[in-house]
């Protein structure tokens, strides 16, 4: 295994704003929130930085329509404002001082860990130019690179997980070998935009909040603000901090609680968020998509999946066609409600993940969380053709205590006949929803990559570790050559997630003999996703010819970055000083210039 390590000149560039600092063990975070109304002093409070950001004043609204007679300046009637005061007041007498307060937070809803140091949010930040780039960038990285994140807007009342922040999407502008700009800014979801409107977190949080009595009781008070015409959980309920795909001229942020949307990359680096996104009507009766549809690079589909937790079906499949019209559904039989994040294609179908992650509502009745390890299920995938007219096509291949968050990429062995598909099976399965454990307790997350043969002839299956054992390292997140998605490659780029969750460097990892190369970003320096943009030409050129791009905070300089590494010999090219911190997240892509410049 070799290493090379990354160094770069530190920058003190940070937003002047005000903040509020949260102690655990003797920790010292900076955290910007939303203030909380209805506070007399909220525009003054150190929280009002994210909520009302500092930004280029906007074109003049036209004036406000006249309230209604007996209505307020939010259109509420007088009995609308006497239920919303009971229900507050039912929420901070029983809900929080009752149900709540006596409860110690597990680490994986407890906001003093899930949203510390630089996994806090920030505020927005308008298009900042002309960045400094020490280095050379490559002059055909030519677009706009983007990552989604979790960044919640209003401090937690309550128990907050990571994955619960509202979505946030950061934009570094490249061209000609410059970085012209960086701009960062909310997915205006509606559950966001509601909350503005009322000052604070209303909607649940379905990691952090929904657990056990407290649970149920914040579940029946957003249904009963529902049911008052408080809030409007039918234009949607996510919070699209997920996944990014670039799709039929459209950049759609996702997360698998709600639709996608559509955000616009303006021609000076900035972003607008056009609205959810039902593709013109024809998810119209779907209430989601998963956050990771995949891109077929040589047909140009996008297939996706779309799961519920409450009501049957409760998984289906479909694709979009280049044209953006949608297939049929696949309505696939599962026997209860599953998490799947993930899901992967090869040439000539899908392999859809059915593990032991599911959900159970009625663990919450019992002082539970909702999302449990089934230990008595069997996990499988199921192997389905692309073209599917129904689910009786689909092969089921039992693959016993797997569970994998990411799938990297599948494809068919034409010597064996088997599917091959490679992921990080993660144990225990359920640690990143129901994590309770100490710093030092060795049953923290293991995220082990590993390559799963599919035999759909005999439903028998094997598995394998990539990496030998002397070697292993938790790698998650992370991508192959997308050029080469569903066909066999032979590396994979990953984040190195340790010492978890921070991730301390990438690995390219050669997934037929194990060997490893890690680049680290250096003590004090962690990053996320790296992101692999192939050189034009490539993979005739080699599979590796092209650019790893990675964010990266300086935890100690207090500086972040945007690296740029050679994937063929894993050498730093170019690093880019960015204006602002930059919070670890999630998943990015990169958008060219022909595909801006055709943007719907």
């Amino acid at each position: 295994m070799q290493a090379l390590t990354a160094s770069s000149p530190a920058s003190s560039s940070c937003p002047s704003s005000s903040t509020a600092h949260r102690h655990r063990r003797g920790t010292r975070t900076s955290v910007r929130f939303a203030p909380p109304r209805p506070a007399a002093a909220a525009a003054n409070s150190v929280y009002s930085v994210i909520a009302n950001p500092p930004i280029a004043p906007a074109p003049s609204p036209a004036p406000a329509a006249t309230p209604a007679a007996g209505q307020d300046e939010k259109g509420l009637s007088f009995l609308q404002r006497a239920a919303a005061a009971a229900l507050d007041a039912f929420e901070y007498g029983v809900i929080a001082n009752l149900l709540e307060r006596p409860r110690a937070l597990p680490r994986s809803a407890d906001p003093a860990v899930q949203i510390a140091g630089n996994f806090a949010p920030v505020g927005e930040q308008p298009p900042v130019r002309s960045l400094p780039v020490s280095g050379r960038i490559p002059p055909f990285i030519s677009g706009v690179y983007v990552r989604n994140g979790a960044n919640p807007c209003f401090e937690p009342a309550a128990g907050h997980h990571l994955f619960d922040g509202d979505g946030m999407v950061h934009a570094v502008r490249i061209r000609n070998g410059a970085a012209e700009s960086y701009a960062c800014r909310f997915t205006e979801t509606a559950r966001l935009r509601q909350e503005r409107a009322l000052g604070r977190a209303v909607f649940p949080k379905a990691i952090g909040e929904l657990h056990g009595h407290s649970g149920i009781a914040r579940l029946a008070l957003f249904y009963a603000r529902g049911l008052c015409g408080l809030v409007d959980p039918s234009r949607g309920t996510g919070v699209a901090n997920a996944g990014l795909v670039y799709f039929n001229g459209r950049l759609l942020a996702m997360s698998e609680d709600d639709l996608p949307y559509q955000v616009r990359v303006t021609a000076d680096g900035d972003l607008r968020t056009v609205g959810r996104y039902d593709f013109d009507g024809q998810l119209a009766g779907c209430a989601s998509m998963i956050a990771h549809p995949k891109l077929d690079p040589a047909s140009g589909e996008l297939f996706a999946l779309s799961y519920d937790v409450i009501k049957r079906p409760y998984l289906r499949y479909f694709y979009f066609r280049p044209d953006g019209t949608k297939s049929d559904d696949v309505e696939i039989p599962l026997a209860q409600p599953t998490m799947i994040h993930d899901f992967a294609i090869t040439e000539r179908f899908v392999v859809v993940p059915d593990h032991q992650v599911v959900f159970k509502l009625g663990e919450m009745f019992r002082g539970g969380s909702p999302v449990v390890l089934d230990e008595g299920k069997t996990s499988r995938f199921g192997v389905l053709p692309k073209y599917a007219r129904d689910a009786s096509e689909m092969v089921w291949v039992d693959v016993p205590d797997c569970f994998c968050f990411h799938l990297w990429n599948a494809w068919e062995d034409e010597a064996t006949g088997e599917v091959v598909v490679v992921g990080s099976c993660m144990t225990p399965a359920d640690s990143i929803f129901n994590d309770d454990s100490d710093d030092d307790d060795d049953r923290r997350l293991q995220s082990v990559l590993t390559e799963i043969r599919l035999d759909t002839r005999t439903g028998a299956s094997t598995r394998r570790a990539v990496l030998p054992a002397s070697a292993q390292v938790n790698l998650e997140v992370g991508m192959v050559n997308r050029g080469m998605l569903g066909r066999r490659t032979r590396y994979a780029y990953l984040a190195v997630a340790e010492p978890w969750p921070k991730v301390s460097g990438f690995a390219k990892v050669d997934l037929a003999t194990g060997d490893l190369v890690r680049f680290d970003y250096g003590e004090g320096r962690f990053g996320g996703e790296p992101y692999f943009v192939p050189t034009e030409g490539a993979p005739a050129r080699g599979e590796d010819d092209g650019y790893i791009l990675s964010l990266v905070r300086d935890e100690r300089a207090g500086t972040s970055e945007l690296l740029v590494v050679n994937a063929a010999d894993m050498r730093l090219e170019a690093t880019v000083q960015l204006p602002s911190r930059v919070p670890y997240g999630f998943h990015g892509t990169f958008i060219g210039d022909r595909e801006l410049e055709a943007q719907a």
